[in-house]
């Protein structure tokens, strides 16, 4: 049922996609994405910048939270200090071959941040979403994590640039009923 569902609203959006420059997605795997769970970061070197509330890690950066994995050549790591040397993570910037993947889905593009404390995951630069064997391309993913509601624009600014969505549905084949 939620496979139909979702092949619905892709082919709905694949009639309204040509008529705007923007276009919402459905929901995502992600949707009530736990936000709390840890987060766990791997890369070749870390460079903690602890005046600034930064740690910056680089090399084949790979960081899993639940379901989500996220994968980029840097990232930025924004924290605060919370109670004794507990630290939390509120944003998490990536650039380099950004690419996150979750149960149902996969993202490519030039830029990810992870606002943690706003429950949002946006992509930007030639963003590639994949579903299945359907494919939809842009400038900007935009990902609610509490409610999995995806849109994704022509222009990675959201104004009024020229760049188009444009997606491929795969339909799947009918089963014949005797």
């Amino acid at each position: 049922m939620d496979m139909m569902r979702s092949l619905l609203i892709l082919a709905l959006l694949a009639v309204a996609a040509p008529a705007a420059a923007q276009g919402s997605l459905g929901s995502s795997a992600l949707a009530r994405h736990d936000t709390r769970a840890p987060i766990d970061i791997d890369a070749a070197r870390i460079e903690v910048r602890d005046r600034e509330n930064q740690a910056i890690f680089s090399g084949n950066v790979k960081v899993r939270q639940a379901a989500m994995t996220l994968e980029a050549g840097q990232l930025r790591a924004f924290y605060e200090r919370g109670e004794g040397a507990a630290l939390k993570i509120l944003r998490i910037d990536a650039e380099g071959g950004v690419t996150m993947v979750s149960p149902s889905e996969r993202v490519r593009g030039s830029y990810g941040v992870y606002d943690v404390e706003d429950r949002q995951l946006t992509m930007i630069g030639n963003v590639v979403l994949t579903r299945g064997d359907s494919v939809l391309r842009g400038q900007r993913l935009t990902i609610d994590l509490e409610n999995g509601r995806s849109t994704l624009d022509g222009a990675a600014t959201g104004g009024t640039g020229s760049s188009r969505v444009t997606g491929r549905f795969v339909v799947p084949e009918r089963r014949s009923t005797p």
